[in-house]
C-alpha cells in the first residue's frame, strides 16, 4: 500500500506532516513520491492568507484527479484547511474521502485504514486540543537541518490573524520531550534546529508560569553532533535580556533572529493589535545590535492593511532605511473571514497594496545589497548543502565568461545569516570534494545581489 503527502503552508505545518509520515511508516505502510503509484494521498493544507487557500484547493482538486488516471483510492485532507471549512469540502468536493482537523492528525493511520474500507470520515476536534505522539518523525528536508516545534497555537489574536481559530490557544510542548526529539534528529543526521511555533519566545509560559527559552537553548546546546540552533517566529515585546545574553554566549545559537514586526506605524501596529509601538521597536533592534554586533535580523510586514494612509507607508520605509534588517519579507494584507480587520472600514485596493510592497521590496534590495558587499573579505562558517551540477557551471561560464567557474567545483551553502527556504546562498569555490552537511570555513570574495561568493580556506 503506498502513500503520498504533499505537505503545504509553514515549516511548523511541514513538522506535522512528518510526524503523521512518522505513523505511517510505522505501521508498515510504503511511502512514495509518485502520483500515479498512490493508493492514498494525503494533503496537509494551509489557508493562512488566501493565496494560501487558493494552492490548497487547487492542490486537493489536482491530486483527485488520480482517481480517474491513477491507482488512487482514497484521498484525505488534512490541516488548517480542514479545520476552518469540513463543511465547503464536504459540499464541494466529493473525491475527498476523509478530512482532519489540526489537532487529529494522530490519527491518521486509523483514518487511512477506514477509507481503504469505503468509509467517508470527518475528525474535527477542538483546536486547543493537543496529540503527542511517540512515533520518529521522518525528516523531509533533505537530511542536515530540521524544524523543531516547540509550541502550537498562539494567544495574541492579531486583527487580522485567523490563526487562534484554527491552531488554539499557545501550548508549549513540554521540554523533555522536546530534548528527546532533537536527540533523534540529530542521530538521523540533523545537524541544524531551526525552532518555530507561531511564537517561540513565549515557550514554556502556559506550562511552567515563565518564558523557558532560555533554559530550552542551554539544554539543545549540550546534544553531542549539533551545529546550529536557529530561532524563527519571535515577537519582539517577549524578547528578554537572558535570551539576548544565551544566544550571545552560546556558540551553537546562531547570531540570526527571526523578528515578524509587521508595521513601523503606531496608527497601524494599533489596529493590527500588535503589541509593541514604533519606539519599543527601535529600543529592542538597537539592543539586540549593541549587545551581539553581528546578529542577522529578519522581519516579515504586512502592507495595505485596512486603513493604511500613504503617510503610513512612508513612516514604514523610512524606518526601514533607518534600521536596515538584514533580511525582510513583505505581504499584502489578505482579508480573512471571521477576523476584526475583515470587518474594518477603509479596505485597500488590491493594486495599491501591490505597489506598496513592491516599493518596499526595492528599498530593501538596496538594503540587502549594501549588506552583501559589507561581507567581501569576512570569514564566515558555511554548511555546504549541494554542488553545482557541471552542465550549470559550463553553461554559466560560456554565457557570463565568469572567472569563479572555472576556480574547482562550486559549492552551495549558507552561513549563519540564512535561513533555508526564506533568505540566500553562498557559493564556495572549492578544488577538493566536499560534502553535504560539512561546515567549512570560507573567505567571501564577491556578492551576486543577496548571495555571496567565496573560497574554502
Amino acid at each position: 500500500m503506498n502513500i503520498l503527502f504533499v505537505s503545504l503552508g509553514c515549516d511548523k505545518n511541514l513538522v506535522d506532516s512528518e510526524v503523521m509520515l512518522g505513523l505511517i511508516r510505522e505501521k508498515g505502510y510504503q511511502i512514495t513520491n509518485d502520483e500515479q503509484e498512490a493508493d492514498i494521498i494525503v494533503v496537509n493544507t494551509c489557508c493562512f492568507i488566501n493565496d494560501a487557500k487558493e494552492e490548497s484547493i487547487n492542490t486537493i482538486l489536482e491530486m483527485a484527479e488520480y482517481k480517474k488516471t491513477g491507482k488512487l483510492k482514497g484521498l484525505i485532507v488534512t490541516g488548517c484547511l480542514g479545520q476552518r471549512y469540513k463543511e465547503d469540502i464536504q459540499k464541494e468536493i466529493s473525491e475527498v474521502d476523509a478530512i482532519l482537523g489540526t489537532s487529529s492528525y494522530n490519527e491518521i493511520v486509523g483514518v487511512i485504514n477506514r477509507v481503504l474500507e469505503g468509509e467517508k470520515t470527518v475528525s474535527i476536534k477542538e483546536p486547543d486540543e493537543i496529540s503527542f505522539v511517540d512515533a520518529e518523525r521522518i525528516n523531509t528536508t533533505g537530511g542536515y537541518f530540521s524544524y523543531l516545534k516547540i509550541a502550537e497555537g498562539c494567544d495574541k489574536h492579531c486583527t487580522y490573524c485567523i490563526i487562534p481559530k484554527i491552531r488554539g490557544n499557545y501550548r508549549s510542548v513540554p521540554i523533555e520531550r522536546l530534548i528527546k526529539e532533537a536527540e533523534n534528529l540529530v542521530q538521523g543526521g540533523v545537524k541544524e534546529l531551526i525552532l518555530v511555533a507561531q511564537e517561540t519566545t513565549l515557550y514554556g509560559k502556559d506550562i511552567y508560569n515563565e518564558k523557558r527559552l532560555p533554559r530550552l537553548l542551554r539544554e539543545l546546546c549540550k546534544i553531542e553532533g549539533l551545529n546550529w540552533i536557529r530561532i524563527l517566529y519571535s515577537y519582539p515585546e517577549e524578547i528578554t535580556d537572558e535570551l539576548i545574553e544565551v544566544i550571545r554566549t552560546e556558540d551553537k545559537i546562531c547570531n540570526y533572529l527571526d523578528m515578524p514586526i509587521q508595521h513601523a506605524s503606531d496608527t497601524i501596529l494599533k489596529k493590527m493589535g500588535r503589541r509593541t509601538n514604533k519606539e519599543e521597536l527601535i529600543q529592542i533592534i538597537t539592543k539586540l545590535r549593541n549587545k551581539i554586533p553581528d546578529i542577522a535580523l529578519r522581519t516579515t510586514l504586512i502592507t495595505g492593511f485596512p486603513g493604511e494612509t500613504e503617510e503610513d507607508h512612508e513612516e514604514l520605509k523610512g524606518f526601514l532605511k533607518e534600521m536596515k534588517f538584514d533580511r525582510l519579507g513583505v505581504f499584502t494584507y489578505s482579508k480573512e473571514d471571521d477576523t476584526p480587520a475583515a470587518k474594518m472600514k477603509n479596505q485597500i485596493h488590491k493594486h495599491i497594496k501591490k505597489r506598496r510592497q513592491s516599493e518596499i521590496m526595492e528599498l530593501q534590495q538596496k538594503i540587502a545589497f549594501e549588506h552583501a558587499k559589507d561581507m567581501i573579505g569576512k570569514k564566515l562558517k558555511v554548511m555546504i548543502e549541494g554542488k553545482l551540477p557541471e552542465d550549470v557551471m559550463d553553461n554559466q561560464l560560456l554565457e557570463n565568461q565568469d572567472p569563479f567557474m572555472a576556480n574547482g567545483s562550486i559549492y552551495i551553502g549558507r552561513t549563519y545569516m540564512d535561513a533555508p527556504n526564506v533568505d540566500g546562498y553562498i557559493f564556495v569555490s572549492a578544488r577538493g570534494e566536499l560534502m553535504s552537511g560539512d561546515f567549512v570555513d570560507v573567505l567571501v570574495t564577491d556578492a551576486k545581489e543577496y548571495d555571496l561568493i567565496g573560497e574554502l580556506i
